[in-house]
């Protein structure tokens, strides 16, 4: 077991781990960390803790020092000076004529570096932009491409359901999204409904899917046949997944057609087959007029 302390730079940020060695961490703190990029600020979301070794990456970097007053003003500071920062680099953007988007701009703690994020539809040569900035700030620039889901995050906003965006306020790393979540949910293949603010599909149909997985094994297909402890046979002539029960239709004593609702867990499959899972080369996407690359986009990874 290695005791370790999982420590964010951003919000709603990837949480790493670091070493805390002597020092007392618990949650809430802010520390000042060594990184792969130097030294950097941040906030301790997982106080002194034991894991396994097999959960961790070894070796840990260290957990420097508790931050201190001076440490919390000079991230201020660092954050104070991001807008300056973003204003002269997109004046440069425009002057060398770069098809790219500043998202945003990013201190090291140590000062050490400037890093630019920004979105592009392909690649960009901008040489001449890093010199410049490089003149203008006395310092070591970074240029960072990110996709769409990451440009979201950093900028925030509503989602289609009213609310904050989840990428925005808890999600700390992205989960593999596809359409067969949305096919097995029953929700519309109507691309302009499930995608999110991004452009690409969104997050929260990963969030039940685990759930749906497990109903829709138990879960007979329409045209099945069932046994329950009062019907000996009845056909299958829909389902819910959320309700996790059946509707069948079956033969009263007299001989007429009686329809029921009936929970998975009191029947028994005779003929037919479970929902399962589905085959992704069988979905068909509801469009309407769409412009192609739009529909090629939702499914990208980023």
């Amino acid at each position: 077991m290695v005791t370790v302390v999982g420590v964010r730079f951003k919000k709603a940020g990837k949480i790493y781990y670091f070493s805390p060695g002597e020092i007392s961490i618990k949650s809430g703190d802010d520390v000042i960390v060594e990184t792969a990029r130097g030294i950097e600020f941040g906030n301790a979301v997982i106080g002194s803790k034991e894991v396994s070794e097999d959960k961790i990456v070894l070796p840990l970097k260290s957990v420097i020092r508790k931050a201190t007053i001076e440490d919390k003003n000079k991230y201020l500071e660092n954050k104070s000076r991001q807008g300056e920062a973003f204003q002269i680099c997109s004046e440069k953007i425009e002057k060398h004529n770069l098809v790219m988007k500043l998202i945003d701009v990013e201190y090291t703690f140590d000062n050490n570096k400037i890093i630019f994020y920004f979105t592009a539809e392909g690649r960009v040569d901008f040489r001449e932009l890093v010199k410049d900035l490089a003149s203008i700030f006395r310092t070591r620039i970074e240029l960072r491409q990110i996709g769409v889901r990451d440009e979201a995050k950093m900028i925030g906003g509503l989602g289609p359901c009213g609310r904050p965006m989840c990428c925005a306020t808890h999600l700390g790393d992205f989960a593999p999204v596809s359409i067969k979540m949305a096919k097995e949910q029953n929700l519309s293949l109507n691309p302009t409904k499930i995608s999110g603010i991004c452009g690409r599909l969104m997050c929260c149909l990963n969030y039940e899917q685990n759930t749906y997985e497990d109903i829709r094994k138990r879960l007979p297909k329409i045209g099945s046949f069932v046994e329950t402890e009062e019907y000996k046979k009845g056909e299958v002539i829909s389902n819910s997944v959320v309700k996790e029960s059946v509707r069948i239709k079956v033969k009263s004593s007299d001989g007429e057609d009686i329809v029921k609702d009936v929970s998975i867990n009191e029947i028994k499959l005779i003929s037919g087959s479970y929902e399962g899972t589905i085959d992704e080369s069988e979905i068909k996407l509801e469009i309407d007029g769409e412009d192609e690359k739009i529909i090629k986009d939702l499914f990208k990874a980023d």
